[in-house]
């Protein structure tokens, strides 16, 4: 009797482990949702010196950003205080490539249709595409970019990190997804036998098997 009982709540648990799980993985995957803007800023260039101007600029622009819009949880309020503060970013991006004694011109512009490659980021693929974002653009823009989730904040993430994969080169994204595919396959079946293992133990314990 005291057998059975412990079945039925493990049995019970058991089916709450999994529903958890499969709303777990649902949630994780939308790192970035669909009304998001992003806060993109191209180097000159890949040299030194021009990355190192690059992440002078991010630091401060992205502190003033974010302050702007870290309690906001409205996009047309979050889209109306950016626009607002767009002359204040063109001043900040100024003083900083002055006081780093950088004499590159750059552009600061808030648009819908800013260009974003495919990026691999911590398992997840954000496909190629235009964002709403700011793009701030040193000097010639040809170097490595950063950037980040400005609304919703999510520039604690530097999706920058990930890898970069050309929207011409479809070998290479082919490869990617059938790695992925085979790692889920794997991964799956790894759970499953774990949890045929764990069953099995159960059952054992139980003394039904």
């Amino acid at each position: 009797m005291k057998k059975g009982i412990l079945f039925i709540i493990f049995i019970v648990l058991l089916l709450i482990g999994v529903n958890v799980q499969e709303t777990s993985s649902e949630t994780e995957y939308q790192i970035i949702p669909d009304e998001a803007i992003r806060l993109r800023i191209l180097a000159n260039s890949d040299s030194e010196q021009d990355q190192y101007i690059k992440r002078l600029v991010r630091d401060q622009v992205n502190e003033f950003l974010t302050e702007k819009v870290q309690d906001i949880d409205k996009i047309d309020k979050a889209r109306n205080v950016i626009n607002q503060n767009v002359p204040e970013i063109r001043k900040i991006v100024a003083e900083t490539l002055r006081d780093a004694g950088d004499d590159h011109t750059f552009s600061v512009a808030y648009r819908s249709d800013v260009t974003f490659p495919m990026k691999v980021y911590d398992h997840y693929v954000y496909p190629a595409g235009e964002y709403e974002a700011i793009l701030v653009s040193i000097g010639e823009g040809k170097g490595s970019n950063w950037w980040c989730v400005l609304f919703p904040p999510l520039c604690f993430l530097d999706f920058s990190n990930g890898s970069t994969i050309a929207q011409t080169d479809e070998e290479s994204v082919e490869t990617f997804d059938n790695t992925i595919e085979d790692e889920r396959e794997q991964q799956t079946e790894e759970d499953e036998e774990d949890d045929v293992e764990v069953k099995f133990f159960l059952f054992e314990w139980l003394g039904l098997s």
